[in-house]
């Protein structure tokens, strides 16, 4: 793939009405997304644009407007650039997750199954599954049990 169809593909993303236009995009530009997954629009991925698969995303994963995706932070040609190393890894999140609203995900992060980061949170670590994290940088919160989370086969209103 190219880099203009990569970058296209994910300015497009960004801005275009519709979930699954958004989701189509996505995947188009490189990203491993799952099924009936939720895009808000607004998403933000950062990437290095030769890297293909920086981001993975499970099952019934929900993101939420002005999410910000970073898997590739340089300061480019800034004198402080010896201050500070190039930060770059993948973004793999876990079926069932939830991104609340401005969540900023940082490099080399692994959300698990079934977390919930609330809005405006800044993910600097690891989420365990089926946490509530939240705050800058996020915070565990508390853990979700089974009776908090809906049984299989659950369908929600449309």
């Amino acid at each position: 793939m190219s880099l203009v169809v990569k970058r296209l593909c994910r300015w497009l993303a960004s801005r275009m009405p519709g979930n699954g236009v958004r989701v189509w995009l996505l995947k188009r530009a490189g990203y491993v997304l799952g099924t009936e997954i939720y895009v808000g629009e607004s998403l933000i991925v950062i990437d290095n644009d030769t890297d293909r698969g920086t981001v993975t995303v499970g099952d019934r994963v929900a993101i939420a407007p002005r999410v910000t995706l970073v898997t590739f932070s340089d300061p480019n040609n800034s004198r402080t650039r010896t201050l500070g190393p190039v930060r770059c890894g993948p973004i793999v999140l876990g079926n069932d997750v939830w991104l609340g609203t401005g969540v900023i995900v940082l490099p080399g992060i692994t959300i698990g199954e079934g977390a919930v980061v609330g809005a405006g949170s800044v993910v600097t670590r690891d989420v365990p599954p089926f946490a509530v994290v939240a705050g800058s940088p996020a915070r565990e919160l508390r853990r979700l049990d089974s009776a908090d989370v809906a049984p299989e086969g659950f369908k929600p209103l449309k």
